[in-house]
């Protein structure tokens, strides 16, 4: 493929041809390998909950030394506590801390901080957090996803049908499947920020998979299409042509939100990542899970299972047609001997000529 032809199709001008559905089971293969990854990532390493879920305290005071947030975590450190999470806030001038419970530590770890701080220790603001209402979100969490399960199937399938629901689920469990494993692989922290970014990657990821829907529909019921390549011909097609908007959309997206997971804040970067994560797989399950586990249902159905069986009917003929062996030149140049007279036969009848036009002309 040349440089001209690529930037031609990354502008939407040259569909491309890539056979999604002929290479469904490799689609498949590599999304129930990371599902099973991100499955035993969860069940072995676990995730790591912030002190939201888990319980903990949160300590605010003012900085009047100046000292930096690597300054900050290395103090609770020689306290036992690296795990702290340091933010400076106010142009520098606030400092928050986010650690566990301080149980019998309290008075020790408030007079380090406010030592290091130049404050006395009344005037950090110590708040803590029991892991009960770390359990009202996620039970809240909960709630609101599986609402949102509810509503996204009972739409899709009024708008289109329920199959295209089902479909539309499962990719949607890719993606929370997915996006899990890779906290739960690197460790990183699981915020409330981190499930408001989960709830925003489902809509996201919903949305692209209904665009993909809505054309696939609009395809299968062009006149005669579904005839001639079949349904998962009209797949396809559907899937080529609006490959580019997919991830051209989603590139302006990605840009942005990773913007903010280089350059901002620690809240603002556990947002991101798990924006950016999340909408990275979400673009892959509308392309690679929704469309072709739609197609697997749809042709089970007897209709499709007769079109299907008919194209293959028509293209078998052709096939044996097109591996053929080619005759060497000799045998193409050769004229077929005429078939020998046999002895007593008699001969075919002669055909009687035409008479020209000026033969006719001079006899009248």
């Amino acid at each position: 493929m040349s440089v001209r032809s690529l930037i031609s199709r990354f502008r939407g001008h040259e569909e491309f041809h890539v056979d999604f559905i002929g290479r469904r089971r490799l689609w498949m293969t590599i999304s129930s390998a990371a599902i099973l990854v991100s499955l035993l990532a969860i069940l072995v390493l676990k995730l790591n909950f912030g002190i939201d879920f888990r319980g903990g305290a949160q300590l605010t005071y003012p900085n009047r030394t100046g000292i930096t947030a690597q300054e900050v975590r290395e103090e609770l450190a020689s306290l036992g506590r690296a795990d702290a999470v340091v933010q400076l806030l106010n142009d520098d001038t606030q400092i928050t801390v986010r650690t566990d419970a301080l149980g019998e530590d309290r008075d020790e770890v408030v007079e380090a901080l406010a030592e290091q701080a130049d404050v006395s220790p009344a005037q950090i603001n110590v708040d803590e957090v029991g892991p009960k209402w770390g359990q009202q979100i996620s039970g809240k969490a909960l709630q609101g996803l599986l609402i949102f399960l509810v509503l996204v199937s009972l739409y899709i399938s009024m708008r289109f049908e329920w199959k295209m629901a089902v479909s539309a689920i499962v990719a949607l469990v890719h993606d929370l499947a997915i996006t899990s494993g890779v906290y739960a692989l690197i460790g990183r922290e699981v915020t409330p920020e981190t499930v408001i970014a989960v709830l925003t990657i489902l809509g996201y990821s919903l949305y692209d998979t209904v665009v993909i829907f809505d054309k696939i529909q609009e395809n299968a019921e062009a006149p005669g299409l579904v005839q001639r390549v079949t349904f998962a011909g009209a797949v396809n097609i559907s899937l080529n042509q609006v490959l580019m908007r997919s991830v051209n959309t989603s590139l302006t997206s990605l840009l942005p939100v990773g913007a903010l997971l280089l350059l901002g804040g620690e809240t603002l970067k556990n947002f991101a990542f798990a924006l950016f994560v999340g909408m990275a797989v979400g673009t892959y399950s509308s392309i690679f899970v929704a469309a072709p586990f739609f197609t697997w249902l749809k042709e089970r159905e007897p209709k499709m299972a007769q079109i299907r069986a008919r194209a293959a009917q028509r293209r078998g003929p052709a096939t044996e047609r097109r591996l053929a062996p080619v005759p060497a030149a000799a045998e193409q140049a050769a004229p077929e001997p005429a078939p020998r007279q046999e002895r007593g036969s008699q001969p075919p009848p002669r055909r009687p000529r035409k008479r020209s036009r000026a033969r006719r002309k001079g006899k009248r």
